[in-house]
């Protein structure tokens, strides 16, 4: 049993076929590791940058990936000044920076991928609640070639083997982010060193599994099973591509699935 105060959040996800339990924040292994910032988008305001961008101007190019960080707590809604979804705060349920990956936007409005509204769909927050920061990097999943194409400014950075689900749980497609960095803390475990979260959901989850449905992009202790059809729906990778991908993919980068 977990003191009251040993950690500022627990979160069990899919991770490979079986639940994890992820201690974040205060505890007695000290805070969890930070993780690298993405580039500011420049000094402007959130409005300024967007025109720029969709003008083209400024040497940036206008599809070029957006992250948004959060600065204070905003409402989520179905559409601008629509219904609203639910709150977030600044801080994700694993104790991360929430930055959040912009794929459209409207006046005082951002598009932005969320784990709450089904997996490929957008919400909208206001403007005013985030600083928008720049994603040099996006990543780029084949199910059918079982590879992960890392592209940092659009070139290809790292090219991974990796496992993917079953076919009675096959990884899901479509648009997703990264949402959270996570160290495991031991090696041996069953997700190996450490783990992306993404903000995909599993929806077709192995009959009486308990762990939660969250998708990620984790470690393994069976290299046997990269470039296979092994996993409850997430993406397996080896260690030394992990350490790879924490220490340098950022919060909010954006990650497309296809099959």
């Amino acid at each position: 049993m977990v003191r009251r105060g040993l950690a500022v959040g627990l979160a069990i996800i899919l991770l490979g076929g079986v639940a994890a339990l992820v201690m974040l924040g205060r505890s007695e292994r000290g805070p969890a590791k930070s993780v690298r910032a993405p580039v500011p988008a420049s000094a402007l305001s959130a409005e300024q940058v967007i025109r720029s961008l969709m003008r083209g101007s400024g040497g940036q190019s206008r599809d070029r990936p957006l992250g948004a960080s959060l600065v204070r707590r905003v409402l989520l809604r179905d559409r601008p000044g629509g219904r609203i979804l639910r709150s977030l705060g600044t801080r994700t349920e694993f104790g991360s920076r929430r930055v959040l990956a912009v794929v459209a936007q409207r006046p005082g409005w951002l598009a932005v991928l969320t784990p709450y509204v089904g997996n490929s769909r957008a919400a909208w927050i206001p403007v005013s609640g985030a600083r928008l920061l720049f994603e040099p990097y996006t990543l780029h999943v084949d199910l059918s070639a079982r590879t992960l194409v890392v592209r940092h400014e659009g070139r290809v950075a790292r090219r991974i083997t990796v496992a993917i689900g079953r076919p009675a749980n096959a990884t899901p497609t479509g648009r997703f982010a990264v949402t959270d960095t996570l160290l495991t803390g031991r090696r041996d475990g069953p997700y190996g060193c450490c783990a992306l979260a993404l903000t995909g959901r599993q929806p077709n989850v192995p009959q009486g599994w308990t762990g939660g449905d969250r998708l990620a992009i984790h470690g393994t202790t069976n290299a046997g099973t990269l470039g296979t059809a092994a996993s409850s729906g997430c993406l397996r990778a080896g260690e030394a591509h992990m350490r790879w991908l924490i220490d340098n993919v950022p919060l909010g980068a954006p990650v497309t699935i296809k099959a």
